[in-house]
Order: structure tokens, then C-alpha cells, then sequence
């Protein structure tokens, strides 16, 4: 092999290099969903396509986080608010990892939970009862849950899942977020360590990597039992 020929196979392998670093970085992402937090819209095993371009971008919108904000707004070039009721990809403030959540707060509202009823903005939001079933927890038992659409301020609806009204993430005193920060909670109510924990708390905008968009294909391994609901798996499903 000549030099030549060993140059040009380096720099075309450069160019790939940069093109899946630009895009991934700047437009279009996949993410493993590695837990129960956000089921039933979620299942462990998805992977998802998360859009980069829907809010701006900032330094953890970067395959690489240079450690160094972005100009503008908030850290965010181009920065938009995502709508209540997004489910978004963000850097976890203290630990560094990417979850996946719904925004619940936006910069101004005051969230409170109250027997496990989520009160925005001083009143309570509606929620429709849709039935019961049970389920087994991946690398767990069974449990059983209610299922219920959810209806957020402004028209979004969307479905969440309740083991008891009465556990220890059902009640919060009201918090208000403040300016340049986001409120996130899972559709798993009992089974989400979200805003509702000062282990997270607020997250702020500079940390919003994208919107999830789509459900490309679903690993969720799930065997029929007797009694227990078994989620199917999903190709090519839009994320509500």
C-alpha cells in the first residue's frame, strides 16, 4: 500500500468521523433507554432517535462536553423553552449522566404534589382513569398499577401509571422553578427519581440535549405470565 493510498483511506475515515460528530452533536441522536422511569411511554430495551435541534444547543448538546458554555441565552445557542409535556434528553446536573424525562415546570411555575395528584400553578391536574393492570419490573417482581391520561396545561395529554396515591413521591410541598431551569418528572410516578428529589431538583436549560422524537425499534424483552401485562415491542413509533 502506498502512502498515498494510506493517506486518502485516513482522511476518508476523517470525514466520516466528522459527519457522524456533526450530526449527532447538531441534529439527530439515538439513546438506550436503560430504565422503568418513563413507563408505559418507554420501555427498557427502546432506542430512540432524540432531535437536536428542537431547543438550540449547548455544550451538552456535544458528543464531547468541552466544559465551556455556549454564547447566549441561558448557555444555549438559538435557545428555545421545550412545550409542558415534551419528553426530553438532559445532562444530569451532578452526575453527569443523560436521562429522559417530561417536562412538567417551566421557568415561573409552581409545582406541588398532594396524594399523589400533580398541582400546577395552584390547581390540580386533571387526570382520566383508564384501568388497572399488572406487570413485571424488569430485574424484578410484578406489580400492579393504574393507568390514567394525564392532562397537562395547554392541551398536552399524555399516559402515566400509579402503583398507590399514597407512597413517598406522591406528596411535595409547592416549588417554584426558577428563572433558566426545567422541571422534569416521569411517567413512572412511583418509580422516578426526578425533579420531585433534591438528588436532581432543577435542571437548568444549558442541560437539555434534545427532544425524543421517535421509537426506531424496541430489545424490550418481555414473556407472557398468567395475570401480568406484556408491553409489546414497537418499530418506528412516534413518541407521545
Amino acid at each position: 500500500m502506498s502512502i498515498r493510498t494510506a493517506l486518502g483511506g485516513l482522511g476518508f475515515v476523517a470525514q466520516v468521523a466528522a459527519i457522524v460528530f456533526i450530526t449527532k452533536s447538531f441534529a439527530f441522536a439515538q439513546v438506550y433507554i436503560p430504565s422503568e422511569s418513563m413507563v408505559p411511554t418507554l420501555e427498557v430495551g427502546d432506542r430512540l432517535i432524540t432531535d437536536k435541534t428542537a431547543y438550540g444547543w449547548s455544550r451538552h448538546s456535544l458528543l464531547v462536553d468541552p466544559h465551556v458554555s455556549f454564547p447566549g441565552k441561558e448557555g444555549r445557542l438559538f435557545g428555545r423553552l421545550p412545550k409542558r409535556g415534551d419528553v426530553v434528553t438532559f445532562t444530569h446536573p451532578r452526575t453527569g449522566e443523560t436521562l429522559i424525562k417530561r417536562v412538567i415546570g417551566l421557568p415561573g411555575d409552581r409545582i406541588a404534589m398532594k396524594n399523589g395528584r400533580l398541582i400546577i400553578n395552584g390547581k390540580t391536574v386533571e387526570r382520566d382513569f383508564k384501568g388497572d393492570y399488572s406487570y413485571r419490573q424488569y430485574r424484578g417482581g410484578s406489580v400492579a398499577v393504574r393507568r390514567y391520561d394525564e392532562h397537562l396545561p395547554g392541551g398536552e395529554v399524555h399516559e402515566i401509571i400509579e402503583q398507590t396515591d399514597h407512597g413517598y413521591a406522591d406528596n411535595m410541598a409547592e416549588v417554584t422553578v426558577p428563572p433558566g431551569h426545567i422541571f422534569f418528572m416521569g411517567d413512572n410516578r412511583d418509580n422516578s427519581a426526578d425533579s420531585r428529589f433534591a438528588e436532581l431538583g432543577f435542571v437548568p436549560e444549558e442541560n437539555i440535549q434534545g427532544q425524543a422524537r421517535l421509537i426506531t425499534y424496541s430489545l424490550h424483552d418481555c414473556r407472557p405470565e398468567p395475570g401480568l401485562a406484556c408491553a409489546p415491542r414497537r418499530f418506528l413509533s412516534p413518541i407521545d
